[in-house]
């Protein structure tokens, strides 16, 4: 994964450091960027950043995913959540609703599968 020259990663690590890592685009369309941040055992670390407007396709949860929205403001299930805001969706659970309503930039942590 994304380490610097400094010290060697200890195995079973992936220390990244976010200015070193370049942004892609994320979403079903490209309309918003990522930087995948960090991975292991199949979960991902990810700084996302969405302009008003962005939603995500409606989805279930395979395994369970985190959120902490940094900055910004975002609809979701019906709940608007603002900068400092998280949620934890359970395994099994369906996404059906996400809106970024102001810009905004947030941390999620999940597995796909």
């Amino acid at each position: 994964m994304t380490t610097t020259d400094q010290a060697p990663t200890p195995d079973g690590w992936d220390i990244s450091h976010p200015a070193d890592v370049e942004w892609a685009p994320w979403g079903a369309n490209g309309e918003a960027r990522v930087k995948v941040l960090a991975e292991a055992d199949g979960y991902t670390v990810a700084l996302i950043q969405a302009d008003t407007g962005y939603t995500t396709l409606p989805h279930e949860h395979t395994y369970a995913e985190f959120f902490h929205l940094i900055e910004g403001s975002i609809r979701n299930q019906g709940q608007i959540l603002n900068a400092g805001d998280v949620y934890a969706a359970a395994a099994g659970s369906v996404h059906t609703d996400l809106e970024v309503q102001s810009p905004s930039t947030y941390l999620s942590i999940f597995r796909l599968g």
